[in-house]
């Protein structure tokens, strides 16, 4: 059992400061790192990048809608060509300043109310793909197993990886349950690490309605904005490695 633990860093912007980057960069295999449009200055991402690439961690676009006042958690109505020049303008910017600090940019992972419009949204998914095809058509595109992305990412070659989320609730169908209902972010150590071994060891996961919904993934997330989110990450690696799975970045 080979899995890749990723978290979104780099969520700072200018004085405000979220997260513990570099805790979180010591117990990830991958980052996901926020562009510029929902989180993420110049500077942090430099910064985010440099830390990555000494820990041979494995560096992801978190492209997102143009939202820095919600965090890129609105969902936003864009023309496909609006919305792919978006999507190109953020993986290249990442991309660029990961190079030059000695890494690079090794797959790209939708953030928030983008990553899970995309999900069911066959325009905006074809959008995010054209824009990755433009970029470079071998970088592989993280999302949710039954995303609409795999069949756009499908019709232009471009590789795509499953996901699955410890620390967030799931719906019957096999969706994140919106932020703002009750329940939606689990904030316990121990329930998170162990969901994290079932979808990784049986490929499943509990939804809200307690019916087993099968969420086979080459990646796990833990997000980096929760409280104590070092303290649930390292409970996630803990006891991945304890029921024998590898921890390996995909990309």
């Amino acid at each position: 059992m080979v899995i890749d633990l990723n978290a979104d860093l780099g969520e700072g912007f200018g004085i405000w400061h979220l997260g513990d980057d570099l805790a979180l960069l010591d117990i990830v295999t991958s980052a996901n790192v926020a562009c510029g449009f929902h989180a993420g200055d110049p500077v942090t991402i430099r910064r985010t990048c440099a830390a990555a690439v000494d820990r041979g961690v494995a560096i992801g676009a978190q492209v997102s809608y143009r939202d820095l006042a919600h965090f890129g958690r609105r969902e936003m109505e864009m023309e496909p060509e609006e919305l792919c020049a978006e999507v190109l303008y953020q993986l290249a910017a990442v991309d660029g300043i990961a190079r030059a600090m000695g890494g690079r940019v090794s797959y790209v992972k939708p953030h928030g109310a983008l990553y899970n419009r995309i999900v069911r949204d066959e325009v905006q998914a074809a959008a995010v793909i054209d824009a990755v095809a433009d970029y470079d058509p071998a970088l592989p595109v993280l999302t949710l197993p039954g995303s609409a992305v795999h069949a756009a990412a499908a019709a232009e070659g471009i590789p795509t990886v499953n996901e699955a989320f410890a620390d967030r609730a799931y719906t019957p169908a096999g969706t994140l349950v919106p932020r703002r209902e009750v329940g939606a972010v689990i904030h316990d150590a121990e329930a998170v690490a162990a969901r994290a071994v079932r979808m990784a060891v049986s490929g499943t996961v509990t939804a809200q309605d307690g019916t087993q919904v099968p969420v086979s993934a080459r990646s796990i997330c833990v997000h980096g904005d929760t409280p104590d989110a070092v303290r649930l990450a390292q409970a996630v690696r803990d006891r991945l490695l304890e029921a024998g799975v590898v921890l390996q970045a995909f990309a």
